[in-house]
């Protein structure tokens, strides 16, 4: 491990301090910045500079993009808002926790860099807006100078970030790619070696998922980091597509060789042979494997000619090759690909094989439900300390709505926010006992700037190496943010205890008020949101049964791979529980495979369409009513009516409609006896 370090650039072996000391300078430039320019409030801009800089240039571009624009419309909404309100304290509180949790249902449901911006333009309104309620008339010129502190802040950081030692986004997104295609390569080799089912690979497999999920998200900031080419960005897109397209892929190769069962290597020789030489293939680096253009003739030199007459085995290997050629199309491609993304510029001669059309779209799962539960628990909280403060009379209660706001609005992807605000309240009580050595021990003994930025420089050098890793991020930005506003320092000193120790029981009042509140609201366990998570799966599965269209293959896996990304933290995170058994992948496959059918429909005979259909029709009645338990036996029945029906056609769409059947009959009942064609009578009136 330390020799890979070692070989590492300096930039990148050494980047944690360097993010540290850029990120400390970009702070100090603001905070000298708004003392010059006399700004009300310059620990605003050194507290943006914190929560602004990321580790990568473009990630920072695209952050302070989003903030300004978010800072402007929450500004903004603040001067509409006070004015017109501040003699109805209950209508501006209402209006401001509406606006907040509008804000936050949007952002939840956009899900890319985007978002931050809608869930900052939410909490800036009430930042602003409640504490100016004692001096409604000042409301403008507070909102003009918080935007001119965020705004000099992003400006610091972003022009510390790209100009000093930049760290672009391209490398970063390499490296990710090198470890997921470690992991694929892995898989695929048990896989291929019939290991499909040991614990070890469905867990690495939901590994896969999700972090395909999270390079989702680091590859959004590309187009932000000048120092990528557009090149680039099409070909991570291209992978993203192929890695996401890979996952269901191989899980019906494994589908399809536990099928062959235990005497395949003596039942099938030639293919368990070629079988092993994809395995040694896949793991075997560029300059020493053989092109895969042979393996492709081998592939189609071993498929069986599928007729009426073929048996169950037949169907099976045809459709295990049909798997296994993209499964090598994939593989080549995602080398091609990872090449071209670490060069910067495309193997000579290297040309794409798998066709993107028949794979899946980069789309992201939403799901308003949640948004919405989410932005009502946040709009009851802020409401309830509003109520807290207003019955009180308490003249700092204005930072428990606040504080609500916030918190809300950071913890609200977690099942259980409540959490995230206890541990937001326990690193600010940190940050509060910093803070209370900074005023009364050390800042009365400082009489110049340049002293004020020695004595600041360990807390806030420490705060960003924390910040700069990932195991720590939390605590570093939670550290940074909180001392850097609560210390609200300015060009001369003027601490006082009394109000320091008020404003930090106020603080911790709201904290624990929005912690409360939103446990009662809100909160739900892991289990319950997989559960969730695996319903909405299953209405999505009825749905694209129910549908007749043939041009939505690529959203509906988009989408169904992204929720599978989603789930996969929250399944390897239930240690002991069955759920962790369910194979979500085997899902999607039948959801594939509908949507197959649907495209074969418009070659098939009327006879052959009428048997699908009733299938099809059936199993998204099972589908909506279904909860984990085994789908009903007359199920099975349609299926192979229908793959009777569709082994007698001669048309173009035979093969689809058969590999299609096959994936669903898999899918859904993996240990029914083989098919037989003389099972494949009449079944109710699907033969009228």
């Amino acid at each position: 491990m330390s020799s890979a370090t070692d070989r590492l650039p300096f930039l990148e072996r050494h980047a944690d301090i360097i993010f540290s000391v850029k990120t400390f300078i970009a702070a100090m430039m603001a905070l000298l910045i708004g003392f010059a320019a006399d700004l009300p409030r310059p620990y605003w801009a050194l507290a943006t500079v914190y929560i602004t800089s990321q580790p990568l240039a473009g990630a920072t571009r695209s952050k302070a993009l989003y903030r300004v624009i978010g800072t402007l419309i929450g500004a903004t909404a603040s001067i509409v808002f006070v004015p017109a309100l501040v003699n109805s304290p209950e209508l501006l509180s209402l209006a401001i926790a509406a606006w907040v949790g509008l804000c936050l249902y949007v952002s939840l449901l956009d899900r890319t860099p985007r978002s931050y911006m809608f869930m900052l333009a939410g909490y800036t309104c009430a930042l602003i807006a409640f504490p100016s309620v004692s001096q409604p008339d000042a409301i403008f010129d507070i909102a003009v100078a918080r935007s001119q502190e965020i705004i000099v802040g992003i400006l610091c950081a972003t022009v510390v970030s790209t100009v000093l030692l930049p760290r672009s986004v391209g490398p970063a997104v390499a490296a990710r790619v090198d470890g997921w295609l470690a992991g694929a390569r892995k898989l695929s080799q048990n896989v291929l070696a019939g290991r499909s089912a040991d614990p070890a690979m469905r867990d690495l497999r939901l590994k896969l998922a999700a972090d395909a999920v999270d390079l989702d998200g680091l590859a959004d900031h590309l187009g932000f980091d000048h120092s990528v080419s557009r090149e680039t960005v099409h070909w991570l897109r291209a992978l993203r597509l192929r890695m996401l397209t890979f996952l269901p892929v191989l899980s019906s190769l494994g589908d399809r060789i536990d099928a062959l069962g235990k005497d395949a290597r003596s039942a099938h020789p030639q293919l368990v042979a070629l079988l092993d030489d994809v395995v040694r293939w896949i793991g075997k680096d560029d300059l020493d494997r053989e092109p895969a253009e042979r393996l492709r003739e081998r592939i189609a030199a071993q498929s069986p000619a599928l007729d009426a007459a073929s048996p169950w085995s037949d169907i099976m290997i045809a459709s295990l090759l049909m798997r296994l050629r993209e499964l090598v199309d994939i593989s080549a491609d995602c080398r091609i690909l990872n090449q071209a993304i670490a060069s910067g510029e495309r193997p000579a001669g290297a040309k794409l094989v798998f066709q993107p059309d028949g794979g899946v779209a980069p789309a992201r799962y939403r799901d308003p439900g949640m948004a919405l539960w989410s932005s009502a628990g946040a709009f009851v909280t802020i409401l309830v300390c509003c109520a807290f403060w207003i019955l009180t009379g308490w003249t700092d209660g204005a930072t428990a709505p606040m504080m609500a706001a916030i918190g809300c609005s950071f913890f609200a992807n977690m099942d259980d926010p409540s959490t995230g605000l206890r541990d937001f309240a326990k690193w600010t009580l940190v940050a509060t006992v910093i803070i209370a050595a900074y005023l009364f021990a050390i800042l009365p003994a400082i009489s110049n700037v340049e002293v004020l930025v020695f004595a600041l420089a360990p807390s806030f050098l420490i705060f960003g190496y924390l910040i700069a890793r990932p195991a720590t991020f939390f605590i570093g930005m939670m550290l940074a943010a909180n001392t850097a506003t609560m210390m609200a320092l300015q060009e001369t000193y003027s601490a006082d205890f009394a109000s320091f120790a008020n404003s930090s029981v106020a603080f911790f009042v709201g904290m624990e008020l929005s912690a409360i509140s939103i446990r009662l609201i809100r909160s739900v366990g892991s289990e319950w949101s997989v559960r969730r998570l695996m319903r909405r799966g299953w209405i999505a599965i009825a749905e694209a049964a129910e549908r007749r269209g043939n041009r939505d293959r690529a959203a509906f896996a988009g989408v169904m791979l992204n929720r599978i990304g989603v789930l996969a933290p929250r399944l390897l995170a239930l240690k002991g529980s069955d759920l962790r058994k369910v194979d979500n992948l085997r899902e999607l496959r039948v959801g594939l495979n509908i949507v197959d059918l649907r495209r074969a429909r418009h070659h098939l005979s009327s006879r052959t369409l009428g048997a699908i259909d009733a299938m099809l029709d059936e199993l998204a009645q099972g589908f909506r009513r279904h909860d984990g338990a085994a789908m009903p036996p007359a199920l099975l029945a349609r299926v192979d009516h229908a793959m009777a029906a569709a082994i007698d056609e001669s048309g173009a769409g035979r093969t689809d409609a058969l590999i299609g059947l096959v994936g669903i009959r898999r899918g859904l009942f993996p240990d029914a006896p083989d098919y037989r064609p003389k099972s494949a009578a009449p079944v109710g009136s699907v033969a009228a």
